[in-house]
């Protein structure tokens, strides 16, 4: 007896018309949809300080407009984390649509991850919850099931458990679940979407995914027919691989051992996913808290020609009194300039001035003064890409940990009902002390020969992303003499060269046999998050790309 869940949003702005394309393109039981993510809670957060009803995705409610008939009539349950701060709200709005066209349709949602009244100054506050309050919804014959904050493989596992009757204790069938949820949780980067070898297929308009699940946990990643896109073992270990940290994938329901996963191309466009183990929750749910950090502002100003670095330093020198003030001043020298261009933007470099600080005048007026004062008294050439404003507030992105019994995890029911979901029956602490997982032998590395100066990328891809303040960049290849390669010559020491900005930070390396995948953590490289744009790319999603770039000696032979 085969589920067969579907995605149609990997965040909140995704295609609007993927929930339509998943509902027309093929069979479907389930159809979910991933609303959430660090940044979003703090948007929703700011939206519900203006409107106290708000907090949730409206994008959904307008895409159900369109689609709840359609969803009705084919038998699709739809089960998404929309709700954000707001589910109950979200609920009602969907009960007011379906009376409104007439669809019979029973709408539950999941509370009790809203933990913001126990977290003073914080804009929101939200544990991750599991999967157990959406398969309760379900079990009581939801069609709509809406939450808050839950793990994004709980859109998976709650449907699955529901489904096939898994108990709590099912871990290796949970484990199983959670894998093929992290695939489908972010659409189309499953099925080519911003894939390191993205010229090996047609990814103008990638489909979005699907995972056809069994009742052992083992699953097939595919994609309805004919849309575009591709998978194959490269895209889902790319995505496999994004924003985790390890061997142990741990969430509310159970701890997925990634280096378990075995990965087989099961025909074209059909990965199937197997081996999965799982082992018991740790006794702690995540919450994720959200603050108002200040302001910030910036200004980038542009430097053409000759002498850029004397340029540079004159206008840093002449806006230096003006920003004596300020709490945070970061200037970033990017050298797009190219000797004897042929167009003047490819003469030119970025000089880029980022300043934070808690009182807004100080990043706004008195930088955009200073700034604007200079276009008659500065370099040669002076000007900005754009006249700096008044300044913008920036959020601050935490998490802390928080006992399972600390949350009232509750499905609310279509006809008013609110049953307790119970908190793991078993837990697992695994890092008081420390409980690493065994280590992996390994491989042999390969004979001495001949080697090229290239960039890594030519024979590894590469996927990276955010944790709060941390990235994860997982890096694979495709073949095992490369891994043989790849797992003695990418080592921490390695990395660091290779990337300048992770030198003085803490980085550890996983390995990933099975998947010929290693999994670097580079800690504290995004600051306080994404939302407090502490670099050029606060989220590090190109980390992987920049990696890939870089050159190093590779053996003709993989070449």
């Amino acid at each position: 007896m085969t589920l067969r869940i579907g995605n149609a949003s990997g965040f909140y702005g995704d295609r609007f018309d993927a929930m339509r394309e998943m509902l027309t393109g093929g069979e479907l039981d389930v159809l979910t949809g991933d609303y959430l993510a660090e940044l979003t809670m703090l948007i929703l957060g700011r939206d519900r300080l203006k409107d106290p009803g708000a907090g949730y995705a409206r994008t959904f409610l307008r895409q159900l407009e369109e689609c709840l008939g359609l969803a009705h009539e084919r038998g699709v349950r739809i089960v998404a984390n929309a709700g954000g701060l707001n589910p109950s709200g979200l609920a009602d709005r969907i009960r007011e649509l379906a009376d409104q066209l007439g669809l019979p349709v029973r709408v539950a949602h999941v509370e009790g991850d809203d933990l913001t009244g126990r977290y003073p100054g914080s804009l929101a506050a939200h544990a991750y919850l599991g999967g157990f309050g959406i398969a309760a919804c379900l079990r009581e014959g939801a069609d709509v099931v809406v939450t808050g904050r839950v793990t994004d493989a709980a859109l998976v596992t709650g449907p699955a458990a529901a489904h096939f009757g898994w108990e709590q204790t099912d871990y290796d069938r949970l484990a199983g679940a959670v894998v093929a949820g992290h695939v489908l949780e972010c659409g189309t980067q499953a099925t080519g979407g911003n894939y390191s070898f993205f010229q090996e297929g047609d990814v103008r308009r990638p489909g979005f995914p699907l995972a056809e699940l069994h009742e052992d946990g083992t699953a097939v990643i595919t994609k309805h027919p004919g849309t575009g896109g591709f998978v194959d073992v490269g895209t889902v270990t790319a995505q496999l691989l994004y924003e985790t940290q390890g061997a142990r994938y741990a969430g509310p329901d159970v701890t997925a051992r990634l280096d378990t996963v075995r990965l087989t191309q099961d025909g074209p466009d059909r990965v199937r996913i197997s081996g999965v183990r799982g082992e018991a929750p740790p006794p702690t749910l995540k919450v994720g808290l959200n603050r108002l950090g200040g302001f910030r502002n910036e200004v980038a100003f542009v430097l053409t020609g000759l002498d850029i670095e004397a340029k540079a330093a004159l206008v840093q020198e002449q806006m230096e009194p003006a920003l004596a003030k300020a709490a945070e001043v970061r200037w970033d020298l990017v050298r797009t300039d190219r000797p004897d261009a042929g167009t003047e933007e490819t003469a030119s470099a970025l000089l880029r001035l980022v300043v934070r600080d808690a009182n807004q005048e100080i990043v706004g007026r008195a930088l955009s003064g200073a700034a604007v004062e200079l276009a008659l008294a500065s370099y040669p050439g002076f000007h900005v890409l754009a006249p700096p404003g008044k300044g913008s507030p920036y959020g601050v992105f935490e998490d802390v940990y928080v006992p399972h019994g600390a949350v009232d995890h509750v499905a609310v029911l279509h006809d008013g009902r609110r049953l307790p979901v119970a908190p793991a029956q078993e837990t697992a602490v695994l890092d008081d002390p420390p409980i690493p997982p065994p280590t992996p032998p390994l491989p042999e590395p390969l004979p001495e020969g001949a080697t090229r100066r290239a960039p890594l990328g030519l024979i590894a891809g590469a996927r990276s992303g955010d944790k709060g303040g941390n990235a994860n960049i997982g890096v694979w290849v495709r073949t095992d003499e490369s891994w043989r390669w790849l797992a003695h010559t990418l080592t921490v020491d390695r990395l660091r060269e290779l990337l300048p900005e992770t030198a003085d930070l803490t980085v550890t390396r996983h390995l990933l046999p099975h998947l010929r995948a290693l999994n670097f953590v580079v800690e504290g490289i995004l600051g306080e998050g994404v939302a407090a744009q502490h670099r050029f790319d606060p989220q590090a999603k190109a980390l992987g790309e920049w990696l890939r770039s870089r050159h190093l000696d590779i053996p003709e032979a993989l070449l």
